[in-house]
């Protein structure tokens, strides 16, 4: 059979890196995100007999589910998984952690495979199985790398209990896959549990109801619920997106502050929204924010985002009076092609039909998914930081030029520019200016100052790692 080896050094020891791979979250944090590959089953533990099931899209509308099953287990060492039925003939993976030193180990992936349909399938398939494979696991062992790295920086703090709303989006459900993989215990704050074994507290903020007693003892809590921002502002929509954020933020900050044993550390949600339309002015966390009246005359959608924004980030009061350390992220644009912009822009530039938006000259704020995460996590743990932090890359660009980093990543031209008028006419007027044509070049200068090491603040890397282009 056809073997395939990926080898890395990682920068902790054996024992850590077997940890984190038998850690629950390892499977979602490995996975690349291009890939349309969805976890239908998984096991508490990566033991002999554990299954899992994924479907894998293949191409197109065509998914085949992917049963594979544990085989080899040996702590610190090693640990096998088979394909029992799937895409492939045959698969046998060998995930194997070799110490080097007390604070470095080898980190090998050894994959045996055979693809289906017999010589046909060889000759058909067997340099894009190849290229495949190594994509997928250039992005594993970079991701196994600095997660390692992130956790070690703050391990003389132990695990922690850190409670988590919004654990289903996109950013939610990513942040508790690192926080496990890290060894800290997350319970997740939801409208309805969910019936699995994992630890969930249920609220109802239409009805302003959390149990104060099972939020008891938490040592964070990260506040990411909020309604979709996306689609036509109706006033009911833009009554859903405010509500969602002041009163789900004021109940639990509420909540938060009567308890016993608080929590060290809110870090709650905002956005660089609440800077409005700033042009080509770099903006910073010092920046004095604009007048809400003079924002309603040049551009009403990027008025009502900063209004809103400005309420969310009031709605800590309560745990910040409480002596509770509060930390607001300002989140720009979050760069993964499982969800947000890039995942909408995606498509259309595979295709080679991507293009500026309107004149392209405003200016985009983005952030990779990982440095996002990073950021929530640096804020847990450094006690210096509280207050408003930016959630964004060092190095924002115009729409002119994500495009054209975009097409060139992808080998695409970007000839087709977008009149103004088509996002306007598919969004609404307000909501396309506010949320596409409204500029904002936004710098991370608190992050910077304490210390925060981003993972790609180069948006060419960070779009060539989400997407698998590396090399």
């Amino acid at each position: 059979m056809p073997e395939f080896v990926k080898r890395s050094e990682m920068p902790a020891s054996a024992e850590e890196v077997f940890r984190y791979h038998d850690r629950p979250g390892a499977l979602q944090r490995l996975t690349p995100p291009w890939e349309p590959v969805e976890v239908i089953k998984q096991a508490d533990n990566i033991e002999p007999g554990a299954e899992v099931v994924l479907r894998v899209g293949l191409a197109g509308p065509i998914k085949k589910d992917w049963h594979a099953r544990h085989t080899k287990y040996v702590p610190y060492e090693m640990f096998e998984d088979v394909q029992e039925s799937g895409p492939f003939a045959e698969w046998v993976h060998t995930h194997r952690m070799e110490p080097r030193s007390s604070e470095s180990s080898m980190l090998e992936d050894r994959i045996w495979y055979r693809l289906p349909f017999g010589p046909l399938g060889r000759i058909g398939g067997a340099a894009l199985t190849r290229s495949k494979l190594e994509a997928m696991f250039a992005y594993r062992h970079e991701v196994t790398k600095q997660d390692l790295l992130a956790h070690r920086r703050f391990s003389d703090q132990g695990p922690m209990r850190i409670l988590v709303s919004g654990s289903s989006g996109l950013v939610g459900s990513n942040l508790v896959s690192f926080l496990t993989t890290g060894g800290h215990e997350v319970t997740r704050l939801t409208r309805k549990k969910s019936g699995t074994r994992e630890p969930e507290v249920e609220w109802d903020v239409r009805n302003q109801q959390l149990s104060a007693a099972e939020l008891e003892g938490m040592d964070a809590v990260v506040h990411l619920a909020g309604e979709p921002i996306m689609g036509r502002w109706t006033e009911e929509k833009k009554n859903k997106i405010r509500d969602s954020r002041t009163k789900g933020t004021t109940l639990l900050c509420e909540t938060l502050a009567s308890l016993e044993q608080k929590p060290k550390v809110l870090i709650c949600a905002s956005a660089i929204g609440i800077y409005g339309e700033g042009g080509p002015t770099e903006l910073n966390e010092d920046s004095p924010l604009p007048p809400l009246e003079a924002l309603k005359k040049s551009n009403p959608g990027a008025a009502f985002l900063s209004d809103v924004a400005r309420d969310w980030e009031a709605a800590c009061e309560p745990a910040r009076q409480a002596g509770i350390r509060v930390v607001n992220i300002r989140i720009g644009i979050v760069l993964s092609p499982k969800g947000g912009a890039l995942a909408k822009m995606l498509p259309l530039f595979k295709y080679g039909m991507g293009g500026k938006l309107g004149n392209g000259r405003q200016w985009w704020s983005w952030i990779a998914l990982d440095d996002l995460i990073g950021t929530i996590h640096y804020a847990i743990c450094d006690e210096s930081i509280s207050g408003p932090v930016n959630g964004t890359a060092p190095q924002p660009v115009t729409n002119e030029e994500f495009t054209k980093t975009l097409g060139k990543v992808l080998h695409r031209p970007t000839i087709l520019p977008v009149p103004s008028f088509g996002p306007k006419i598919l969004l609404g007027s307000e909501e396309a200016d506010a949320l596409l044509f409204a500029s904002t070049r936004v710098l991370p200068k608190r992050l910077l100052d304490a210390g925060y090491k981003f993972r790609h603040d180069r948006l060419d890397g960070a779009l060539q790692h989400l997407i698998g282009k590396n090399g």
